[in-house]
């Protein structure tokens, strides 16, 4: 992913909190935004994911799992159509239309090597963590005759440490994401197993 440092750590407008989009919105402007079928996906996956773990281990309501899972559905929204200008649309985007502040600046937070800004909240740190690893283990799925279906967290380790797999999936950045967060790489990878496979097409 290039760097595009975004020049900036404050996103939105805090009066504007609480104001979020449905997710039929979002998935309308992914339709007009991102042509490509597999990015879309991976962009569903990761929403769902958020959402997941929103609910589940941050004992989130209703309006908080939305956030997540909005920031995880729109994340890339701008990648296709503005790779140069990656972010910065779609954050100047949900500025125009008085988006929650959250959600702006976790989508800003999803590369921080990239777009300079650091993941601070538990919404910005596991986005960070999804994103890379939600798509390496999709493109694993993909090369399995099942799928999803019986893969275990020993193949995907494995195939971390297989540079010419999925070369473009950075594993500086998978290693730094988890870093910051209180869960190992097993573990991750056996969450993301576990709940992205309901989200596979």
């Amino acid at each position: 992913m290039p760097t595009h440092h975004l020049g900036r750590t404050s996103f939105g407008d805090v009066k504007n909190t609480g104001n979020l989009i449905t997710i039929e919105e979002a998935e309308n402007l992914l339709i007009d935004w991102v042509p490509n079928d597999r990015l879309r996906l991976h962009m569903k996956q990761v929403a769902s994911l958020m959402r997941s773990w929103a609910i589940e281990k941050e004992n989130a309501d209703h309006q908080t799992a939305l956030k997540w899972e909005l920031a995880g559905l729109l994340h890339d929204a701008d990648w296709e159509k503005y790779p140069d200008d990656h972010c910065r649309i779609i954050i100047e985007e949900l500025e125009k239309r008085n988006i929650d502040p959250e959600i702006i600046r976790c989508i800003a937070s999803h590369g921080p090597r990239y777009f300079g800004v650091e993941p601070e909240s538990s919404m910005e740190k596991m986005i960070y963590a999804f994103d890379e690893l939600s798509g390496f283990v999709h493109a694993a799925a993909l090369i399995r005759p099942t799928k999803y279906e019986g893969m275990d967290v020993k193949s995907i380790t494995k195939k971390l440490k297989t540079p010419s797999f999925a070369a473009q999936v950075s594993r500086d950045d998978i290693n730094d994401a988890v870093s910051r967060i209180d869960l190992s790489l097993e573990q991750l990878v056996e969450y993301i197993i576990e709940h992205q496979k309901t989200v596979a097409n």
